[in-house]
């Protein structure tokens, strides 16, 4: 395909930048008044309408009508796969009971968990590609999706194999991470090492004996599992191929970020609740500073330090955590437009934090998160706009057009 008349083609670049720390945040790559060229689901390459080439005889032509070309979303945390919804926490919210609180009367995880585990691995794929087909609609190409409402070893096996199915039947990128350690399954109450020693003797094996997860990651936080636990966990998952995620410092200073370096973790996530030693840490290794500002809008807690993490060199992304219970939502330019609003984030630095890093952050750069000969042609096409920085701006206005994923039209 070559798509003419483009308004402003946003986040172009060589193709060798595997992720933006730091200052570099604030560097976006435009070309105005272009064009671009897709071939064989991929981009191919790009330039200025004075200097557009003449169509291919077997080459379809589009036209943008001056509307700006973006990369897709790399959403880097979900967890899409799930049974049903919570909406009644989200009137326990609203009456003043805090997410803690309600975990500890036995609600939040558990209570997905008890819906997933009555729910046939078919209704579970049908209720989830809903969910795919409404973040893909809103721009994401690549995302990954966490089991972790199992909590049992067959029920993260149904899991993921679900999320195996979403990615063979879906032209957007799909990455599995195995999260059995999300929370103590119920019927290991009060026994919480019983229940790491079958995530790591029981779960772990069986996950990697069937391929079906690429990473490992640990709710390493206050309530949840303790850094001792998450190493012995992380550990055992390295040693069967599966490289470390982790859930940390949602709820507390837990020791999470420092686990999660220690163990070459791709990503930290969350970090809500994070010091000048945290953020140290991270400004100085290549994992990623992933932080969920629709969780924090969703459940009235801090925003992660986006901007200090920033202005101290570290390497940070922003994802949306689509779950039922504290961030029902897969818009991931809202998840923009919270970061420009509550974490004093430029449009520039949003924009870079839901797509190349958030590529990265899925070991997905080389492919996806900017527009780059040789990429996979992952974008979206909006109608005209004033400037990129109108896009986080005006957050609610729709905009998108077209969705192109593998460089096809997608349609919903």
């Amino acid at each position: 395909m070559l798509l003419r008349n483009i308004g402003v083609l946003v986040g172009v670049d060589g193709g060798d930048t595997p992720f933006l720390r730091g200052r570099e945040m604030s560097r976006i790559g435009t070309v105005e008044n272009a064009w671009l060229r897709i071939r064989d689901g991929r981009f191919s390459a790009f330039g200025t309408m004075d200097e557009c080439p003449a169509a291919d005889a077997d080459e379809e032509v589009a036209d943008a009508e001056g509307g700006y070309v973006f990369p897709s979303y790399c959403d880097s945390h979900t967890h899409i796969v799930y049974a049903g919804s919570r909406e009644r926490e989200f009137i326990d919210k609203i009456n003043g009971l805090s997410y803690e609180e309600i975990a500890k009367r036995g609600g939040g995880i558990l209570n997905s968990a008890d819906l997933l585990h009555e729910t046939s691995e078919n209704e579970l794929y049908t209720q989830a590609m809903t969910r795919v087909r409404e973040i893909m609609a809103m721009g994401t190409g690549c995302v990954e999706i966490k089991s972790g409402y199992g909590l049992t070893t067959a029920d993260e096996l149904k899991m993921l194999r679900v999320i195996a199915r979403i990615a063979e039947s879906t032209p957007m990128k799909v990455k599995a991470t195995f999260l059995g350690a999300h929370a103590v399954g119920r019927a290991f109450a009060g026994r919480q090492g019983e229940y790491v020693d079958v995530v790591c003797n029981e779960m772990i094996p069986a996950v990697a004996a069937e391929g079906l997860a690429e990473f490992v990651d640990v709710f390493c936080d206050a309530g949840f599992f303790t850094v001792e636990e998450t190493d012995r966990i992380l550990t055992t998952g390295t040693q069967y191929g599966l490289r470390p995620k982790i859930h940390a410092n949602e709820l507390a200073v837990s020791g999470g970020v420092q686990v999660g370096v220690k163990h070459n973790a791709l990503s930290v996530d969350h970090l809500e609740r994070i010091g000048e030693e945290e953020i140290a840490i991270l400004s100085e290794h290549q994992t990623v500073a992933t932080m969920l500002p629709g969780a924090s809008f969703f459940l009235g807690m801090p925003y992660g330090p986006a901007r200090k993490a920033i202005e101290s060199g570290a390497i940070v992304a922003l994802a949306s955590d689509y779950n039922p219970g504290s961030s029902p939502s897969g818009n991931m330019r809202m998840v923009m437009s919270i970061g420009c609003i509550k974490m004093k984030l430029t449009p520039a630095e949003a924009l870079n934090a839901t797509t190349i890093n958030g590529a990265y952050s899925m070991n997905e750069s080389r492919d996806y998160g900017s527009i780059a000969p040789g990429k996979v042609a992952n974008f979206y096409i909006t109608r005209p706009m004033p400037s990129v920085d109108f896009y986080p701006y005006a957050y609610a206005t729709p905009v998108i057009t077209k969705t192109y994923l593998k460089g096809k039209e997608v349609t919903f």
